[in-house]
């Protein structure tokens, strides 16, 4: 993960898009799990949600960052 990206003549911090990634890839996966009734064993939908997107921002930061995914990282 760089600290930033230039686009169009401007900068943008790498966390924004990986954060815009990670709301694009929370939306399926939320409806996946309404769908499933994973909701109904949680205490708070709200809590769960923002968990779920820590974990994918989390996990695309990971898979980001220089040396991981297939070099020195934990999936190597």
């Amino acid at each position: 993960m760089r600290g930033e990206v230039f686009i169009g003549g401007v900068y943008i911090p790498s966390l924004l898009l990986l954060a815009i990634l990670a709301f694009l890839a929370f939306l399926p996966v939320r409806a996946v799990l309404e769908r499933i009734g994973f909701y109904r064993w949680m205490g708070s939908r709200p809590l769960s949600d923002l968990a779920l997107f820590v974990l994918l921002l989390g996990l695309l930061v990971f898979l980001t960052l220089p040396g991981s995914a297939g070099h020195h990282g934990l999936l190597s």
